[in-house]
């Protein structure tokens, strides 16, 4: 008789189980962005002996936040089937309206906080209004709005950076923490509303079907117009909100702040998985993508190599996101 052995195997993972892994994960729009995250970052710390020091960390991290928050509006925008250019203007009007409410004209510095964001939301209603109710692209109407911002940002400032008000609260949004400063604190506040608002709630449901099928959306009652309204809206609050971080980290309001940033931002959505169509994105994969930029455009730096290799390398990435992500959907889909 066969003796038996008392070891007991382990059981193995079963096919199916390890199949439908396998298409989860290659259907999440940010996976690509994160394999480039892991190999930039591996590259640069091979390279360059201080990218992974201590002293680096900080620079990165307090730069991530300015062009993250500006990232997330454009980031839940473009789900929703819309573009917004004018982010870069607002990023420096309302952070200007500030200023000069404070400086010049004694107003409180926290309701010239409150009554500038309110201006920014104003701009993305106006940006909303005019796409929706002509029914106009919506890269022509922010183009357009991308002009007039940044004029307002400029007569307001005098041609001159105005002074800036000694009693601006802000310690409450750059203070230096050690690691990084106060205003991560409000990205990562962010970063999680609006997970949950994209993943738990209705809305959330209601922007991705706005983008996905705009029409589905208007058969199943969702009022797709409101909808993209309020993404226009919130689109250009965090972008009025993260050039108030800058301007407080600066302590200068300037005219040209931001001047190029919204492509920078656009560029971090679609390299973290948003689909140009609409529909497809998630809050994680605009986190990646700004990281990815941001671990970059400070690689370079650490690596000595020339600077002006920074828009090819985005823009390179940014291609090679589009291929791979839409590569790997595609891949997830012939899976059964």
């Amino acid at each position: 008789m066969a003796i038996q052995s008392g070891a007991v195997a382990a059981a193995p993972v079963p096919a199916g189980a390890a199949h439908k892994l396998t298409k989860a994960l290659l259907s999440r729009p940010e996976i690509s962005a994160l394999v480039m995250l892991l190999v930039v970052a591996g590259a640069f710390a091979l390279y360059a002996a201080q990218f992974m020091s201590y002293g680096n960390a900080r620079v990165i991290l307090f730069a991530v936040p300015e062009l993250g928050i500006m990232a997330l509006g454009t980031g839940i925008l473009m789900i929703a089937g819309e573009f917004d250019l004018s982010v870069g203007s607002v990023f420096a009007l309302v952070p200007m309206v500030i200023v000069v409410l404070s400086g010049r004209y004694g107003v409180p510095p926290v309701l010239a906080i409150l009554l500038a964001l309110g201006i920014g939301i104003l701009v993305g209603y106006v940006n909303g209004w005019i796409t929706l109710t002509f029914n106009i692209p919506s890269f022509v109407t922010t183009l357009g709005m991308l002009f007039i911002a940044r004029s307002l940002a400029t007569v307001l400032s005098g041609g001159f950076p105005p002074p800036f008000p000694a009693n601006t609260p802000t310690a409450t949004f750059v203070a230096d923490l050690g690691l990084f400063r106060s205003s991560m604190i409000w990205y990562l506040a962010f970063v999680l509303l609006l997970t949950l608002m994209m993943q738990r709630s209705s809305l959330g449901n209601w922007i991705f079907a706005t983008g996905g099928q705009r029409q589905a959306a208007d058969d199943m009652g969702i009022d797709t117009r409101r909808v993209k309204l309020f993404c226009f809206m919130l689109c250009s609050f965090l972008a009025g909100f993260a050039g108030m971080i800058t301007t407080f980290r600066l302590h200068s309001a300037l005219p040209a702040l931001g001047e190029g940033l919204e492509l920078q931002a656009i560029a971090a959505n679609v390299i973290g998985g948003t689909s140009l169509t609409g529909g497809i994105g998630s809050v994680a994969g605009f986190v990646i993508g700004t990281f990815l930029i941001r671990v970059i455009d400070n690689g370079l730096v650490m690596a000595r190599i020339d600077a002006n290799w920074f828009r090819l390398a985005i823009g390179t990435l940014t291609i090679l996101a589009v291929i791979l992500n839409t590569s790997l959907r595609l891949r997830a889909r012939r899976m059964r």
